[in-house]
């Protein structure tokens, strides 16, 4: 008979999606008795249990939807090797108050100084803290524009981009583009100033933005569109790589 309440225990916890419920009932109904619990100490253990887990799998879900290049953590980076100015703001940055404030960060300075390390590693502490993210580069970001825009589903791709709770937008300036593509990146990017965050790593200086642009009207827009209210941290320092090149040959 008690066997046969517990397959129909398992049976409806499998219906309901309570897979932990299912799992752990009998061990926590025998540790239960052990301990001298109530039948509501019992079940609150069970449902915490539950929540818990399912706290931790959507928290792993919103990393893996973020399409981070790779596991870049915050814990990870040599914060004396950092430039600085992203030494000196990384305390402040990993608070993560801009994403509340709705404020952009800018990462700009050469190749190598942990630029993406450091974005990628607010992006995966954002996600574990429940926000949303995105994490592309700007290559990418407007190929998608210009594929959306060519299948009629622009506006949905636009609905999504700006509701992000953080987007990180890599290689900002690595390419330059047409006018067309300039104009879609800056109203694209332009949905979400003021209200959410973006994090820009950028290579180059903002007076060499134009390079990118070719369009010194829609240059300057975009650069008071984007550093309005926005933190700046100038990584301007040695690469790592460069760095460790010099180890190995022992300079």
């Amino acid at each position: 008979m008690k066997q046969n309440q517990n397959q129909k225990i398992e049976n409806y916890a499998r219906q309901l999606r309570l897979p932990v419920f299912r799992k752990h009932f009998l061990d926590y109904a025998q540790q239960a008795v052990k301990d001298k619990q109530s039948h509501e100490e019992y079940l609150l253990r069970l449902m915490i249990l539950e929540q818990d887990e399912r706290t931790e799998r959507r928290l792993k879900q919103r990393v893996k939807r973020a399409k981070f290049p790779a596991q870049k953590l915050l814990q990870d980076l040599i914060t004396e090797e950092l430039p600085t100015d992203g030494a000196d703001k990384l305390p402040m940055l990993q608070r993560l108050d801009f994403i509340a404030e709705g404020q952009n960060i800018i990462l700009s300075g050469n190749p190598g100084t942990g630029k993406t390390h450091i974005a990628i590693g607010l992006g995966i502490k954002a996600c574990l803290q429940d926000n949303t993210v995105l994490f592309t580069t700007v290559p990418r970001l407007i190929t998608q524009i210009l594929e959306s825009r060519s299948d009629k589903t622009l506006r949905l791709l636009e609905s999504r981009f700006e509701k992000y709770d953080l987007v990180i937008c890599d290689e900002f300036g690595y390419i330059s583009f047409d006018k067309q593509a300039a104009e879609l990146l800056f109203t694209h990017l332009s949905l979400r100033v003021g209200r959410k965050s973006t994090i820009i790593t950028t290579n180059l200086g903002f007076d060499r933005w134009k390079e990118i642009f070719g369009d010194e009207v829609l240059t300057a827009a975009m650069v008071d569109r984007l550093t309005h209210k926005a933190i700046m941290v100038n990584m301007t320092g040695e690469s790592y790589r460069v760095k460790e090149s010099k180890k190995l040959a022992g300079l």
